[in-house]
């Protein structure tokens, strides 16, 4: 019952995105992207990198990965919101606290043509350029990688990890499908939601959760009330209490903390 969503069993392309906060929230950004990838390797999920922008003193400035495994969509879509960090900075030299702030979107891989998604090509940008960052030898000397821009939408995709333009504009494309199937499940929820007289929070750009490392250590869900005293474990994949509690609190269910 927890599974509800048609695309639970669907891999999940996951991105995380620094906020504001330069060096430090890009810093947070890639500390909870490999959050992300411990989780996945503890499940032994594959995780396949299409898109990585590095930060530029440390971190990252955004992300882009595939998660598949069994109701690899269902899991992690308990992650898309703000993930606000509190801490001592390691780049500040006064060594003072400063609160970082990431996105993490999350939407199901769409590969089925048959989905009822009308992208008209001529409303989609297409843009060439050279990968950056770790790829082999073909890095830097073709221009393989693709961005895609969604003009009526807005929606940016890149993909760089392929070898070949071609096989980067596929990868592109199926990401640029599946977040378009993504907006128009969030429209008809806000529609259904609107005619029911409720509100929904804007999970796209609330506050989710907060990991405090100082002067305490706590995670926390907004969401839930689910919260961890061990950061250290959240940090290094052990997010299942925070999913499991997702699932409980959207099925309208009990939470306990974990």
């Amino acid at each position: 019952m927890l599974f509800s969503d048609p695309y639970t069993d669907h891999p999940a392309l996951l991105s995380v995105h620094a906020g504001a906060g330069g060096t430090d929230s890009q810093d947070w950004a890639e500390m909870l992207l490999r959050m992300y990838l411990r989780w996945a390797e503890e499940r032994r999920f594959s995780v396949d990198f299409i898109e990585e922008s590095a930060g530029e003193e440390a971190g990252i400035k955004s992300a882009t990965v595939r998660v598949a495994g069994p109701r690899a969509f269902g899991l992690l879509k308990s992650e898309r919101g703000v993930h606000r960090l509190v801490r001592l900075s390691p780049f500040d030299s006064a060594h003072r606290r400063h609160t970082s702030f990431a996105l993490v979107e999350v939407t199901p891989e769409i590969a089925d043509e048959s989905v009822d998604v009308e992208i008209n090509p001529d409303d989609v940008r297409v843009d060439v350029f050279r990968s950056s960052g770790a790829g082999g030898q073909h890095v830097n000397k073709t221009s393989s990688a693709v961005r895609l821009t969604h003009m009526p939408t807005g929606i940016v995709v890149t993909c760089q990890n392929e070898r070949s333009q071609q096989q980067n504009r596929d990868v592109a494309w199926r990401v640029l499908r599946s977040r378009l199937v993504a907006l128009q499940q969030a429209a008809h929820a806000q529609h259904i939601a609107e005619l029911k007289g409720e509100s929904l929070p804007a999970e796209w750009g609330s506050q989710i959760r907060s990991y405090v490392l100082h002067p305490y250590t706590m995670v926390k869900d907004h969401r839930t009330g689910v919260e961890v005293g061990n950061t250290q474990a959240v940090l290094d994949g052990g997010i299942d209490p925070f999913i499991e509690g997702f699932l409980r609190w959207s099925a309208r269910e009990p939470v306990a903390s974990g």
